[in-house]
């Protein structure tokens, strides 16, 4: 829904700026096709698939080592000491532990992961983003959106930025 009242806005703001000013100009951009045909992307993304299927062969061997553990200790539990069963869970549970962490350090919010995407991915983007501007500025458009994903600017020319009219306002 916000979506759809953010184009309304969007519509009604650029209708009414038709109407004052001279015709406005707008592009857009598919930022998936542009990566997707981009040779330095695609390398990125093979760089980065081949560290995710490192790291996934590695937390494969530990879900494995945990697994196999379990198994043993479920089919024994019974005939083991109350000392050797505490043990073999706190072992359990450590290597539990250690399959958690070692999931959230590569692959969690702030994991290797997202450094290595920003690494990789980010130079890219800029490249890209810069080709835009460029392109924009080149070909005189007041807009330019990616309609990749959700409504998202990529370019807009400065007359249309507002942001201390409205500080101005708030003040």
């Amino acid at each position: 829904m916000k979506k759809y009242s953010f184009i309304i806005a969007l519509f009604l703001f650029f209708g009414f700026t038709k109407l004052v000013n001279a015709q406005l100009k707008i592009g857009f951009v598919d930022s998936d096709t542009i990566m997707d045909k981009l040779p330095d992307a695609q390398d990125a993304q093979q760089k980065l698939d081949a560290i995710i299927k490192d790291w996934q062969s590695e937390l494969n061997k530990l879900e494995k080592d945990w697994k196999d553990r379990y198994d043993d200790y479920e089919k024994r539990k019974l005939i083991m000491s109350d000392q050797t069963r505490a043990e073999t869970e706190a072992e359990l549970v450590k290597l539990e532990e250690k399959m958690n962490d070692y999931r959230q350090k590569k692959f969690g919010t702030n994991g290797e992961l997202f450094q290595k995407q920003d690494e990789f991915m980010k130079p890219i983007q800029n490249r890209v983003f810069d080709a835009i501007k460029k392109v924009a500025e080149e070909q005189d458009f007041d807009f330019v959106f990616d309609r990749s994903g959700d409504v998202l600017f990529l370019y807009a020319k400065e007359k249309y930025d507002i942001t201390n009219l409205v500080l101005d306002k708030l003040k």
